[in-house]
C-alpha cells in the first residue's frame, strides 16, 4: 500500500505528515531511538496499514518492547511487554512481516 495514499484516506496522521516503512525489528528499534533523541519523549508512533488501521506506541527497554496499543486520540487503551524473540507473535510482527508497519517521519 502506498504511504501517501494511506495518510491521505485514514485520518490517522495529517496530510502533511510522511510515513516510513519499517523494514525489520532492527529498524524498528533505530526508528524508535531516533525520535526518543530528537523529541525527548519516550518510544514512538507506529500504525498498521490495515483495515482497522490500529496504532500503537513502542518503548524499547534493554531486552523487551513495550507496546501499548492506542484509540483515536492517542489514549493508551492497553500495555504490554515482550521480548525481541515474542514480537513476531504480535501483530506488529505480522504486519512488519508484511510490510504494512510505518510510522510517521519526523518533523525537521
Amino acid at each position: 500500500m502506498d504511504a501517501r495514499f494511506y495518510q491521505r484516506n485514514t485520518g490517522r496522521f495529517p496530510v502533511c505528515a510522511e510515513l516510513v516503512p519499517v523494514h525489520s525489528l532492527l529498524h524498528l528499534e533505530y526508528l524508535i531511538k531516533e525520535c526518543e533523541v530528537v523529541t525527548g519523549r519516550p518510544g514512538r508512533k507506529f500504525v498498521v496499514a490495515s483495515a482497522d488501521r490500529l496504532a500503537y506506541r513502542v518503548q524499547w527497554h534493554p531486552n523487551v518492547y513495550r507496546v501499548a496499543r492506542l484509540d483515536e486520540a492517542d489514549n493508551v487503551l492497553c500495555t504490554m511487554v515482550l521480548k525481541p524473540h515474542a514480537f513476531h507473535a504480535h501483530s506488529l510482527g505480522s504486519a512488519l512481516r508484511v510490510g504494512c508497519l510505518y510510522t510517521p517521519m519526523l518533523a525537521d
